[in-house]
């Protein structure tokens, strides 16, 4: 695959939040069965209120994999001293699958930014064993790095993130 997108980098994913990784699997998140999230394009939290279909196209069915969502804007992106937020986490994902096969650690939290416009950041990490993943303490002060370490996560193999700022009652209409 391609080495990691420029717009990880431009969008400061990469070093907020993760380290440079070479993508080793394709990853494709949509939402209401017609978003797809591209990196750094920007969602509305009334269009994310639900939990995503995130497909992974890559391993296989002997392979498993980890999905994080988070959120490393907390409270807002110009002072983020909360980062990280947790959003979800879905283990035991089999290759050439999505995420309704795996298990759900952590429950879908939607997207709910007060001040600025806030990234929200899916990384998926492939596992080395199945059932191998334990669940955070906490969904604050959540640290992707720090969690991928404590599993026993390699790097990330796919990641993409999308933007989203509070709506106004005009745009909600």
């Amino acid at each position: 695959m391609a080495k990691v997108s420029n717009s990880l980098i431009l969008g400061r994913v990469i070093g907020d939040v993760i380290d440079c990784f070479t993508p080793t699997v394709k990853m494709c998140v949509t939402y209401n069965s017609n978003k797809q999230v591209f990196n750094g394009h920007e969602l509305f939290p009334s269009g994310v209120t639900s939990k995503p279909r995130v497909e992974v196209h890559g391993g296989d069915l002997r392979s498993f994999f980890t999905l994080v969502m988070t959120d490393p804007d907390v409270p807002g992106p110009s002072d983020p001293y909360l980062r990280e937020h947790l959003h979800w986490i879905v283990t035991d994902i089999p290759g050439t699958t999505d995420s309704t096969f795996g298990r759900e650690l952590v429950s879908y939290e939607m997207p709910r930014p007060n001040i600025g416009i806030h990234r929200f950041v899916f990384i998926l990490f492939k596992q080395k064993r199945r059932q191998g993943v334990a669940p955070p303490v906490s969904r604050d002060g959540f640290n992707t790095r720090s969690f991928a370490e404590e599993n026993d996560l390699s790097l990330p193999v796919a990641v993409v993130y999308f933007n989203c700022q509070r709506e106004t009652a005009a745009r909600r209409r």
